[in-house]
């Protein structure tokens, strides 16, 4: 018995020494240090966006990146668009996922800067792969702390096919559109299939708005309380959108009309438009291989009055968590992501136009979305109301025209909120 004694003390103290130097820094996920930088093992870095949609893309992203940095696992978690956008801030907010992340422009871009959640990128030699006009959305009192990674055209996707067949070309002014829409319906087709209860009026309030404006900034001087969405500019703008509900122009129940069922009717080709945006062209594509497709914006105004052909957002904004424990690792993550060839595959994967510098863009579907770049075009103004009660109040009051009431009643409702915003 106290032979045994004598074997069993030292294998204890040689158990216990060896917990002790595993806690301290041998396991396989430990930091070596405060930058994140790996230990003896992989490090693992969390990505989180609201793509899904791109996972089968990123995926083999991801394979790449960790076949060329074999010391840094990639684990993916995706969220729909509406949860990102109400859940993100909460989850990443002490550094526990989502070392890169994405985030909306706009109010979201907005609230993530205010809560300290951006590592300041300014400088990073991989920021000279980009197109640098169209990151600017991603910069905050000089310092680049997000880089939109895509470039999409928020006008609304019309069927060359059927506009031909009736004789259409895409109209220069008000009177144009409306006529435009009536040789449609007179056809049996929709004119517009319009998704009323979600994306839609977050949509189509652009290039609804982008000439009735008075200013780009206009936006900015109501949440400033310099100007208010009961002056011309709004109400004209619902008195519009009225008017091609009124006449019949969108699908009969758009305000119960959610995204997928409105893009149905535009892939099936009962609608000849689809009020939405460039990032829906892959899709309809994929589902519908007969399709040709291009984009269009309604012009609101007289042909000499327009200041703007159409909307652009860049967006899907990739940014280094202020709370990671791996910063190093993810900007690695990022660099990868602005290589040209990378972004490239992306693109064509995702069809999705990127603000890459250049990257080759093989589908149709992309070299539509990439005639735009020539045209004359306003930054979403959606998003450049940076608070996310005032946004959801100006796209409440389309739902609400929709809905019976009337756009300068809609336009007061919506002021209210806003008023009661300002000064806070």
């Amino acid at each position: 018995m106290k032979k045994n004694k004598k074997l069993i003390l030292p294998l204890v103290s040689m158990l216990v020494m060896s917990i002790l130097l595993s806690a301290c820094g041998g396991g396989d996920n430990a930091s070596s240090g405060e930058n994140g930088s790996s230990g003896s093992g992989k490090v693992t870095i969390s990505f989180m966006h609201w793509r899904g949609e791109d996972s089968e893309a990123l995926n083999k992203t991801i394979d790449a990146f960790e076949k060329e940095n074999p010391n840094i696992n990639v684990e993916m978690q995706t969220l729909p668009s509406d949860q990102y956008q109400s859940t993100v801030q909460s989850k990443i907010s002490d550094g526990s996922v989502g070392d890169v992340f994405a985030s909306f422009p706009g109010a979201q871009f907005e609230a993530f800067t205010k809560a300290g959640l951006f590592t300041d990128l300014t400088g990073s030699s991989f920021l000279s792969a980009y197109n640098s006009k169209l990151i600017e959305s991603g910069q905050h009192d000089g310092k680049q702390y997000a880089i939109p990674y895509q470039l999409v055209y928020n006008d609304p996707i019309y069927n060359v096919k059927l506009f031909e067949q009736y004789g259409l070309t895409p109209p220069t002014d008000w009177e144009g559109f409306l006529a435009l829409c009536q040789k449609l319906k007179d056809n049996g087709i929709i004119p517009i299939a319009f998704a009323g209860a979600d994306i839609g009026p977050g949509q189509f309030m652009n290039t609804m708005v982008m000439n009735n404006a008075p200013s780009d900034d206009i936006f900015t001087k109501v949440e400033a309380g310099e100007a208010k969405l009961t002056d011309e500019f709004w109400v004209k703008t619902l008195t519009q959108i009225k008017e091609l509900n009124d006449k019949g122009y969108f699908q009969q129940d758009a305000l119960g009309t959610k995204d997928p069922a409105a893009g149905a009717l535009f892939i099936q080709e009962k609608a000849a438009m689809l009020a939405s945006g460039s990032y829906q062209l892959a899709q309809n594509k994929q589902q519908n291989p007969n399709l040709e497709q291009k984009l269009l914006a309604p012009i609101t105004v007289s042909a000499d009055q327009a200041k703007y052909e159409g909307v652009h957002t860049t967006t899907f904004m990739l940014a280094v968590n202020s709370k990671s424990k791996h910063p190093e690792e993810a900007k690695k993550f990022l660099e990868f992501l602005s290589n040209p060839d990378v972004a490239s595959d992306y693109a064509n994967q995702t069809g999705q136009n990127v603000t890459v510098n250049d990257v080759k863009y093989d589908t149709p579907e992309l070299q539509v979305a990439g005639e735009w770049a020539t045209k004359k075009t306003v930054f979403q103004p959606r998003f450049t109301i940076l608070n996310g009660d005032n946004q959801k109040a100006v796209t409440n009051s389309i739902q609400a025209v929709l809905s019976g009431t009337s756009p300068e009643e809609a336009a007061q409702q919506a002021q209210a909120i806003i008023d009661q915003h300002i000064g806070k």
